[in-house]
This record gives structure tokens, sequence and C-alpha cells, in this order.
């Protein structure tokens, strides 16, 4: 199957740039979430290199931010790069687990593999396969307590194109559809 940027970013911004003021921006460089400020007037998800897998996991960072924190440039979060001690790891994993259990399940609507990032090739030696342990028991109590309610807008659109051959518009009009309902019945 083809997992076209476009395709990703075209759903997203069908979804949300009306509704939250929020797009999808294909980065060069590391991912960042820039709030709207005084010269661009929506709130930019820019995820790195233009890799699908790195839009996902943004777009996962940002469904779970609260309003709060989908004012500030990073959502406030610190980060600390490659190279972390064993305490630096362990804080980095510990903020991980939800964002990456949600991506993994954006990745299932999409029919893409999911791969947990460890993300600190030059540092302390990292158990991934308990990492990826905790990813998947926290995709399982999403599965079983309900998504955020962008996840779940957002895993909708994405299900409806990639998993039923919906057109665009028609996995946007889902996305929409259940997002809408979601506010209403909140």
């Amino acid at each position: 199957m083809l997992h076209a940027i476009d395709d990703v970013i075209a759903l997203f911004d069908g979804v949300f740039a009306e509704t939250f003021n929020t797009r999808l921006i294909k980065g060069d460089d590391e991912p960042i979430y820039l709030p709207a400020d005084g010269d661009v007037g929506y709130h930019r998800i820019v995820f790195a290199h233009g890799f699908f897998a790195s839009a996902l996991h943004e777009v996962s960072h940002w469904c779970i931010a609260g309003a709060a924190r989908r004012q500030l440039e990073d959502y406030g979060y610190w980060y600390e790069p490659d190279g972390r001690d064993a305490g630096q790891q362990a804080a980095f994993e510990q903020v991980e687990v939800a964002p990456q259990a949600l991506e993994r399940l954006l990745c299932e609507a999409c029919a893409k593999s999911f791969e947990v990032s460890v993300d600190n090739l030059d540092g302390v030696t990292v158990d991934r396969q308990a990492f990826a342990a905790q990813v998947a028991a926290r995709a399982e109590r999403y599965r079983d307590q309900g998504l955020p309610l962008r996840a779940d807008a957002f895993v909708t659109t994405l299900r409806a194109f990639y998993r039923q051959g919906e057109p665009r518009a028609v996995a946007i009009t889902a996305g929409r559809a259940r997002l809408k309902t979601a506010l209403t019945s909140a």
C-alpha cells in the first residue's frame, strides 16, 4: 500500500485545519510544534524530513496535548537529545509511552507497520523490548477505555482512507463527523 505524505497531510488538515486551527507541515529538520503567533495565524505540527512515521508520531503528541499545552512551543515539554544517561532515558520513555501507543494505533489505521522509538543511539543501552511492551500495553488500554477525542477522529479518518479505500473527501467527512459527534456528546 502506498503511504504518500501528501495524503496524510491532506487528511489531517481536512479534519483539523478549521476545527482546531492546526495544520500538519512537512519540515526539513527536527520536528516541532509551533502555536499560532503574530506571523502565522494557525498552529503548526512540523514533522521531520517528510517522513510518514514522523508525521504520525508528531500528530500523536498533539492528540494528547491539552488546550493550554497547545498554546506553548513544543507543548512546553523538555527534550533531551540523543546521548541520554539512564535517568534521562527513563524520563524520556515515561513521557513517550502514551504518544507512541497512539502512534501505534494510527499506524494500524493506516495498515502500516509500527516500530517503537527509543531515540537514544549514542546514549545508555536501552531495553527496547521492555519499552515496546509498555507501549503495547498502553495501546490496549486505549482500545479498552477509548481514545482521546482528536485521536479518535483521526483514526476514523485514516481507517476510512487506508483500510476502507474511501477517497480523501469521504474519509475527511467521516473524521469530521466523528469529531462533531464526540464534541456534542461531551
